[in-house]
């Protein structure tokens, strides 16, 4: 008993890092901020492209846009709803792929983690790219530079990510409230006024060169239906949340689906007021915010914020992806890399995979936001149906109370997601929707090999198994290649010592005379272990030792190679180092099946 000292735990107490501990996981808040971007931010394109689909009908068809945004907003209802229940049945993330996997098949499953991994590496490709559109729009002096100006937004995003995705979150907050503020002040002031307040851009010449059709009503639809990108990312991360995680990530959900609904509605019911058209050199949304704020500072502002949010709308992919790629990885359907986290609760290498990914994709389209928009859509609606029929099956084998009612929900969601998946499909083919219809198979043909080679490895280790007969004890040897006799050599054989029964030191020498004089050495020394000094004309250090090894090796032994490698305590002197034993044991791992073993000496210096 220590007397005059209050008791308390003898437990190490060990300061948190970035990232550590329930606190850092997200709040609801938060994860508006850190998974939602991605789809509030779509209100600078969604109702864009449902203009840019209704127009060729002509200006009067531009009354169609309130009914199909409206339509959008009830599908946008639906999978709100049908995504809070995804939350509750699959707590541990994976949003489409865990319903999937659960409900659908194998197939299923596999076919939405493709399209959901296709989905998240766009949605970082085109919210960049659309970011340095608008930053171009307002500084035209970025137009010949938008592939740099993206990639340095990428590895901005990926070093935030990489120390925690609440710390991105709390970074996120501010930007993500202030353009909250600024769209539905576009939208009050809109509404308030009774014309607009400026009118900016340069008129174009609206010619129609169809009717007002069905299938433009439906072009118009699925077109629009990009503004509902991201919904799932929170279904995906739930992990990440705080506890109660599930009804955190459902509140979340709910309070994106209401912000996503009021500013479409609202900026559609400005654009049906205004008779607002495509203008030349502006968009949309900035002909709705002059039209509101006027030409003055929040124009600008509100224009920057929106390139801004466009950015980092990027973020939602770097907070769902690794966590989908950690589950398809406890599938086997990744490498088990992607399922490793540090210290941290952060997948660092589903992080740099996202980053490197978006990396190639926009080098390879050359940040060109209209080449990456056809290929965007389509994945996402594939996920939005695999979930949606999932949860039908769900609930119609389970049968709970109120299944029917669920399942109309997600029944009448696949329906709409299924037509306008399809729609988006037939009218995008040519302009690059075949590359997902590629990519998407080929993805899962990946995952399904993956699965089948950790299939056939778990197989021959016989994981799962008694293994017979038991282990039997069998004399080892200890094999230590030393270069002269040193505190190295000393470190080394005592610590073989204690490993092995028998302790052999190895050393190769192609000169007579330093082989005389080691041998001398040694005697002086007399460490009582046997020297055995290998003649090696060419000066050879590897494959004599690698050729020892091999014929104390074949009755069967069990042979270890310990070799001490010197450590600095500095890393810049790591480059003056003999780098011969990390050779060494690269050579015995790919040549041989004994025990390699490195033993670090720390220097002080």
């Amino acid at each position: 008993m220590a007397y005059g000292l209050a008791r308390r735990e003898l437990r190490p107490r060990v300061p948190l890092r970035p990232g550590e501990g329930e606190k850092h996981h997200l709040t609801s808040l938060e994860g508006l901020a850190a998974l939602s971007l991605d789809a509030l931010s779509s209100v600078a394109y969604g109702p864009e492209a449902i203009v840019l689909a209704l127009v060729v009908a002509g200006t009067g068809a531009l009354t169609a846009t309130l009914p199909v945004t409206l339509a959008i907003t009830f599908l946008l209802a639906a999978l709100v709803l049908s995504y809070g229940q995804v939350i509750a049945v699959h707590p541990d993330g994976g949003g489409a792929y865990a319903v999937a996997k659960a409900d659908l098949g194998a197939t299923a499953s596999l076919l939405a983690a493709a399209s959901l991994v296709v989905d998240y590496v766009l949605t970082v490709a085109v919210s960049l790219a659309a970011g340095a559109d608008a930053l171009a729009s307002a500084f035209p002096a970025f137009a010949h530079d938008k592939l740099v100006v993206c990639l340095i937004g990428l590895a901005l995003l990926a070093a935030v990510n990489l120390r925690g995705v609440c710390d991105s979150a709390r970074v996120l907050m501010l930007p993500t409230v202030l353009f909250i503020v600024a769209i539905l002040g576009v939208i009050v002031l809109g509404l308030l006024r009774s014309h607009p307040a400026a009118v900016v851009g340069t008129a174009q010449p609206v010619r129609a060169t169809e009717a007002l059709t069905a299938m433009v009503i439906l072009k118009a639809f699925s077109s629009g239906c990009s503004a509902l990108t991201g919904v799932e990312a929170i279904a995906n991360a739930v992990p990440t949340f705080r506890t109660p995680r599930v009804r955190r990530a459902q509140r979340t959900e709910l309070m994106l689906g209401g912000l996503l609904g009021t500013m479409l509605i609202g900026l559609a019911v400005l654009i049906h007021r205004d008779h607002v058209a495509p203008r030349g050199g502006v968009t949309v949304l900035a002909q709705l915010t002059a039209g509101a704020y006027g030409t003055g500072w929040p124009y600008y502002a509100t224009n920057l914020l929106v390139t801004l949010v466009l950015g980092l709308a990027a973020n939602t992919s770097f907070g769902g992806l690794p966590v989908l790629m950690s589950l398809l990885a406890r599938d086997n359907r990744l490498p088990h890399i992607f399922g490793l986290r540090a210290e941290r609760p952060v997948y660092r290498y589903g992080v740099a995979a996202v980053a490197l990914l978006a990396a190639l994709l926009l080098l390879a389209t050359d940040a060109d936001t209209h080449r990456l928009l056809p290929l965007f859509a389509i994945g996402v609606f594939i996920g939005f149906t695999l979930s949606q029929a999932g949860l039908v099956r769900h609930w119609a084998t389970r049968r709970p109370a109120g299944w029917k009612r669920r399942a109309v929900i997600n029944g009448t969601g696949a329906l709409l997601t299924t037509l306008a998946g399809v729609v988006l499909l037939f009218t995008k083919f040519l302009a690059g929707a075949w590359v997902v219809v590629i990519a998407v198979p080929l993805m899962m043909l990946l995952f399904a090999r993956i699965q089948r080679y950790y299939t056939e490895v778990g197989e021959e280790l016989g994981l799962g198994r008694v293994p017979a007969p038991p282990p039997r004890r069998t004399g080892s040897l200890v094999i230590v290649p030393i270069g002269e006799v040193s505190k190295l050599a000393r470190h080394a054989l005592g610590a073989a010592l204690a490993l092995g029964d028998e302790v052999v030191a190895v050393a190769v020498h192609g000169d007579p005379g330093r082989s005389r004089a080691l041998e001398e050495a040694w005697a002086r020394w007399n460490p009582g272990v046997r020297l055995d000094i290998i003649d090696s004309p060419h000066r050879s250090l590897v494959q004599p030792i690698v050729d020892y090894v091999q014929r104390a090796a074949e009755d069967g032994r069990q042979v270890a190679v310990l070799i001490p490698e010197v450590e600095p305590r500095h890393r810049r002197y790591e480059i003056l180092q003999n780098q011969r034993g990390l050779l060494l044991a690269t050579v015995l791992r790919a040549r041989t099946d004994v025990v390699v073993c490195l033993l670090p000496y720390r220097l002080k210096v």
